[in-house]
């Protein structure tokens, strides 16, 4: 059994290492929305399409206030809390699994 516990550590980490990505990804795009930035920039094409499937629905689901988007920061609170709870819960399943 230790296999599958080396395995699903591995995936929490790989994980962690992604949702670590994710919020600097979208730490940026809330930045840089607050200057204007030119839309065809390679740099800027590439923050909307990598932060946009996760905004986009939390945008759905929030009211409008005025000019301020608020979904980066639910954004933020939302992959804080999968980095702490599912990678923390993977890793301790793993660690069952180990011994």
């Amino acid at each position: 059994m230790f296999i599958l516990g080396n395995f699903i550590y591995s995936v929490a980490h790989l994980l962690e290492a992604l949702i670590t990505i994710l919020y600097w990804l979208v730490i940026v795009r809330a930045l840089i929305s607050w200057v204007n930035p030119d839309p065809f920039n390679p740099i800027v094409q590439f923050l909307y399409k990598t932060t946009d499937p996760i905004l986009a629905p939390i945008k759905k689901f929030l009211p409008q206030f005025g000019p301020v988007d608020i979904s980066p920061i639910v954004a933020f609170f939302v992959l804080y809390f999968l980095k702490l709870f599912l990678v923390s819960s993977l890793v301790g399943l793993a660690m069952r699994l180990r011994f």
